[in-house]
């Protein structure tokens, strides 16, 4: 099975995290019969207990009830050997949750009359980039945001893209042209999917990539440079960025990969697609940009997108007669860089890569929303356990504080 988030590891562990365990991963940890009460003193008992026996260095989290962060705290250590406190103000990678940020700015490039998430993607390349399999058919940005593309990260070459120590020196444009132009040195067509576009969903990063190189070539600017002009400065999100070069990197968390009795510190890196998972921010920072994707596209007074364009992004694609053959829509369901997990209970998005797990999600009526950070890799077994342990009773205390406030 292939990655449902965006993960390149760099070294011997596995792989890849099945899709399975990020699809189905909240819904397959145990849980406790009777309800339990939950105190600030328990859930701190929680991160400490669950920290200790994982091996997870740092982790932060955010609980959203009704728009507002009710709770916020963060764990552990940002850097374990300079002793530097996890908090809420740490910048951390955050991987795949990157591609609501990209899919953000499609529909603010699509309301200003920009861009069609039903055009050809052709139409705005300088390069085409047409499956072999099915040379006739378009592709879409509604293909590419909901995964049903059919385009496909290929390894090794997906893997090799990783660049540990800083930013990627690969530019996205030149990377692109590579992997998709026939006369490219990337080129395979192992970069395609034997599949129709709009048939059959496989999760794909470069693809994501691909998106948000439509967006600089449609708005004459940078991805990051858009994403700040639509995003961060409107939200006051001064410590957010999409490169290295872009944060302040003392502030930036430290990355560990914890394999058996084995803690190793890994680079900092970035990928040459970064619109895929690139995106550095913390806790208090990605909670109003999450409570403004809640919120019909406002935070504060300050709107990023109108509500039609919300409510587009987050519309769910699949239904039982227009779906890709592999999909359930009741457990998986797409919008616009946007999806449905815990069997389709909530809605949003995560992402694992080298040194990072994280999920931003709500549920479905948007009134409870939890964002949890780690910045160390975890084993399957131990990520079920103990992330998604702490990710489970962090929902349950959200629900309690929820009740609490009727």
């Amino acid at each position: 099975m292939k990655l449902y988030h965006h993960y390149r590891p760099i070294s011997v562990p596995p792989r890849f995290i099945t899709w399975l365990l990020l699809v189905f991963s909240l819904t397959t940890i145990s849980v406790v019969a009777q309800e339990k009460s939950y105190t600030e003193a328990s859930i701190d008992s929680l991160f400490r207990e669950n920290m200790n026996a994982s091996g997870m260095v740092g982790m932060g989290a955010s609980i959203i009830i009704n728009n507002k962060v009710v709770w916020s705290k963060g764990y552990g250590y940002a850097d374990k050997d300079k002793k530097i406190p996890f908090t809420t103000n740490t910048i951390m990678y955050v991987a795949s949750i990157s591609k609501t940020f990209t899919g953000v700015c499609i529909m603010k490039a699509v309301e200003e009359g920009l861009l069609s998430l039903d055009e050809d993607i052709n139409v705005y390349l300088p390069f085409k980039v047409v499956n072999p399999y099915f040379p006739h058919e378009k592709i879409t940005l509604r293909n590419i945001s909901t995964h049903t593309s059919s385009l496909n990260d290929h390894e090794p070459t997906y893997t090799a893209s990783y660049y540990y120590g800083g930013d990627s020196p690969i530019g996205l444009a030149d990377f692109l042209k590579s992997y998709f132009e026939p006369t490219g040195s990337r080129y395979s067509k192992n970069n395609f999917l034997p599949h129709k576009p709009g048939t059959y969903r496989e999760y794909c990063n470069i693809a994501a990539g691909l998106a948000g190189y439509i967006v600089e070539r449609v708005t004459g600017m940078s991805l990051y440079e858009y994403s700040k002009k639509v995003i961060f400065k409107p939200l006051k999100m001064k410590n957010t960025g999409w490169l290295l070069s872009q944060i302040n990197q003392e502030k930036h968390s430290r990355l560990y990969d914890k394999q058996g009795d084995s803690l190793k510190q890994i680079p900092l890196y970035g990928v040459p697609t970064y619109p895929d998972g690139g995106i550095r921010t913390t806790i208090e920072e990605l909670s109003r940009y999450f409570i403004a994707l809640l919120n019909k596209g406002a935070y504060g007074g300050t709107r990023i997108l109108k509500q039609s364009s919300i409510d587009t992004m987050q519309h769910l694609q699949f239904t039982a007669t227009n779906k890709p053959e592999n999909v359930n829509p009741v457990k998986l369901n797409s919008g616009i860089f946007w999806a449905t997990k815990d069997g389709g209970t909530k809605l949003g998005y995560g992402g694992t890569d080298p040194g990072v797990k994280t999920e931003m999600l709500s549920d479905l009526n948007k009134e409870i929303g939890v964002i949890l950070f780690t910045n160390t890799s975890l084993g399957e077994k131990e990520l079920f356990r103990y992330y998604f342990g702490i990710y489970n009773e962090l929902w349950k205390y959200a629900e309690q504080l929820k009740k609490k406030q009727k």
